[in-house]
């Protein structure tokens, strides 16, 4: 009885001159959607790894670091793998493997949690914080970006079933991450007190462009961006606040404690390196 309603009302549209929309395929939902996330995360990836090439490649980094940096190189560059690969599994198809993946990358995820800050407060301590940070705010900086970002991954776990949710929440964590590699590009000697911050706002570029491919296919902008470059924006503003606190005294103090940094004045730009 069904299919002959369609047919009549075909029957009657065609009367009218009018086109036949049951004989039109319906379009698999949300797959124009992954396809643009999956080209989105990939052209975040290759600019972020393009910081480091270019680092290494103009000899301002080496692979001589402390061990703990190439623990954490390691880690952070296995989470770019796994980010891309998720996002072409989704658009080609593959929910099984995704899902998988998923549950490996939760555990990466803790890794992350655990070695940034070691890093970072392993920089502070050994005085190897870059000329143009000041040792108390990155201490702060640093560690709050990346717990943002995985509020934001948390969040898109809880909304894995849902398709417009999920792969955009996902693309907001990866945006709040790429800072250390935009800052390897853009001229961070130049920028001033507040280099952090504009080599942190530089990705929202990407969920601009999200916002606008949104407002040109669906008629409006899905709200996980604005949510993404929120927790961005407010991490952001805690930061600075906390760190030229009292409060932000005392965590650099605890921090390089008993370390050739003791005693140093964490608000004190660190001396550039030799020409």
């Amino acid at each position: 009885m069904r299919n002959a309603g369609v047919w009549s009302e075909g029957v009657v549209r065609a009367a009218r001159g009018e086109p036949d929309v049951s004989a039109v395929p319906t379009p698999v939902p949300g797959q124009g959607d992954l396809r643009f996330h999956r080209g989105m995360v990939t052209a975040m990836a290759l600019v972020l790894v393009a910081g480091f090439v270019l680092q290494l490649a103009m000899g301002r980094s080496s692979f001589g670091a402390p061990p703990v940096v190439h623990l954490h190189a390691l880690v952070f560059m296995g989470w770019v793998a796994i980010v891309v690969a998720q996002a072409w599994l989704a658009a080609g198809g593959q929910p099984r493997l995704h899902r998988a993946l998923g549950g490996l990358a939760l555990a990466w995820l803790l890794a992350m949690l655990v070695v940034g800050p070691l890093v970072t407060i392993a920089a502070v301590r050994t005085g190897r914080v870059p000329f143009f940070f000041q040792p108390q705010y990155l201490l702060l900086a640093d560690p709050a970006i990346l717990f943002g970002a995985a509020g934001l991954v948390i969040a898109a776990v809880g909304l894995r079933h849902d398709r417009a949710w999920h792969p955009r929440l996902q693309i907001g964590a990866f945006m709040m991450l790429m800072g250390p590699g935009i800052g390897r590009i853009i001229p961070m000697p130049l920028l001033g007190a507040h280099a952090f911050e504009i080599a942190s706002a530089i990705p929202v570029i990407f969920a601009l462009i999200g916002i606008a491919r949104d407002k040109r296919v669906h008629g409006k902008a899905h709200p996980a961006w604005a949510w993404s470059i929120g927790v961005l924006a407010v991490v952001l503003i805690a930061v600075r606040l906390v760190a030229y606190s009292p409060v932000g005294d005392a965590v650099h103090a605890a921090a390089v404690a008993g370390s050739p940094a003791a005693g140093s004045d964490g608000r004190a730009y660190p001396p550039p390196p030799p020409l």
